[in-house]
């Protein structure tokens, strides 16, 4: 039986009755019902009441191709009826994610050229953190194991992921978070810059405070710092351009391992295949997964720079991590296709010399003058509009993060699928978005805003 043969009522009572959805106030929303997506083709998405919806978010961060792609689901296919799944442990292999890893190692930076696979961005964090703190043992050095990373940084929802990120409301639920994990402030400007501060001085400031935990804990404790290249789930907080060069910079000097975060920012989010080269940084690990597929099936993949690599190949002996599913083959052919369609069709030169700059120019013509918008910034196709009640002080309604969710809704009911994270409203749109897109989007949030204003104004 298919979902056809249900209402909408009744598979909202179902999904009430049975499912516990993520990051989710489960009471509220059953109250309310869910949205059920039944169908989606391009940059669009539809509910079971036929509403079409623009889709801002590229599903989660990872839709890059858009949606209703043949290709894909054929690859799929034919891997299934040809292989469905066999494991990569006892010595085995499959060809898919032979293959997936050498192409893999072609896009990376030139210094990464060995993969680890998993499901999620959360597993490939895990064994991130694995992996460094194993590196260093094997080196000879165990003590040094701890790892900085920053407050409101979002590494996934696994024990481990979630001790990684700085996301206090997480780490209150969590009951015990991994030992030896620091965390230290953003390089978020708006709300951080000092009075008069130049962009360049802070994101210098910002990276000082990378140096200032490694010092304080001693090099010789510290493992590595891991960071997302652009903060996303954090509400798609961009650094100067002098923050990771200085990081980096930092953590060469003290022989700190440098990890970055790539899940959002992989596969062309920024311009680039990764973001390590928007920024011109060399880091010794590279967590992907998301747009690795574009969502299409589950997949991640650990990209391992080569000091990390030679000393596991040399010294490790058996390395005992792994997951039923790494490598699955089906999803390798998946993420082989998908990589092909995004060389094909130029997608990550269309962000570099095309979208992204006009995402740019048309978030600051069309939204950053409403009054309830304090800035607007993006990089590549990542966006972020910050919702106050003041734009000269910077002041926020209360209680927080209230506005952002009424902006949200106003865009969802214009046709438009935003998120609202905190006070900001952040945008991750399919790489296949054209100009036109982009102004169509402008329009619907602008309309939101204004009906929002309007609500919060009867406050």
């Amino acid at each position: 039986m298919t979902y056809q043969n249900y209402s909408l009522k009744q598979l909202q009572q179902i999904d009430a009755a049975h499912h516990l959805h993520p990051f989710t106030d489960h009471k509220e929303l059953r109250e309310t019902g869910s949205r059920i997506i039944t169908h989606a083709n391009g940059p669009f998405i539809y509910d079971a009441d036929g509403t079409e919806i623009l889709d801002g978010m590229a599903g989660l961060w990872c839709v890059n191709v858009g949606y209703g792609r043949d290709e894909l689901a054929e690859a799929a296919y034919a891997q299934m009826k040809e292989l469905p799944y066999y494991n990569s442990f006892f010595k085995c292999s499959t060809p898919t994610p032979v293959l997936l890893s050498k192409k893999l190692a072609e896009l990376a930076p030139k210094h990464v050229s060995q993969v680890f696979y998993g499901s999620s961005g959360s597993e490939a964090n895990d064994t991130a953190l694995r992996l460094v703190r194993h590196y260093w043992a094997l080196e000879g050095r165990p003590e040094k194991n701890r790892v900085i990373s920053r407050k409101s940084a979002y590494h996934g929802s696994t024990i481990a992921g979630t001790s990684l990120g700085g996301m206090e409301p997480m780490h209150k639920q969590l009951g015990g978070a991994v030992p030896n994990i620091v965390h230290v402030m953003m390089p978020y400007a708006y709300e951080l810059a000092l009075p008069g501060e130049s962009d360049h001085d802070f994101g210098i400031r910002a990276a000082k405070a990378v140096e200032d935990a490694i010092l304080e804990a001693g090099a010789d404790k510290v493992a590595a710092f891991i960071g997302e290249p652009v903060m996303g789930a954090g509400g798609v907080k961009i650094p100067p351009m002098s923050y990771w060069p200085e990081v980096e910079r930092i953590c060469r000097k003290y022989d700190v391992l440098l990890m970055l975060d790539e899940v959002i920012t992989g596969y062309g989010r920024t311009g680039e295949w990764f973001a390590a080269q928007t920024f011109g940084i060399e880091p010794d690990t590279i967590t992907t997964a998301k747009a690795l597929t574009s969502g299409y099936q589950p997949l991640s993949a650990l990209l391992v720079g080569d000091r990390v690599a030679k000393t596991l190949v040399d010294k490790g002996g058996e390395f005992y991590h792994g997951y039923t599913y790494s490598g699955h083959p089906v999803a390798c052919a998946v993420a082989l296709k998908n990589l092909e369609i995004i060389e094909r069709e130029g997608l990550v030169e269309r962000v570099k010399n095309d979208t992204g700059p006009y995402f740019a120019q048309a978030l600051q013509e069309h939204l950053a003058g409403h009054r309830l918008v304090g800035e607007v910034r993006s990089i590549g196709l990542m966006g972020a509009i910050e919702i106050v009640k003041d734009k000269a002080t910077k002041e926020r309604y209360l209680p927080s993060g209230s506005a952002a969710v009424i902006v949200r809704d106003h865009a969802v009911a214009q046709g438009m699928m935003l998120r609202a994270t905190g006070d900001t409203m952040i945008l991750s749109p399919p790489l296949i978005w054209t100009r036109d897109t982009i102004d169509m989007a402008c329009e619907r949030i602008a309309k939101a805003l204004d009906l929002a204003d309007t609500d919060l104004q009867k406050r």
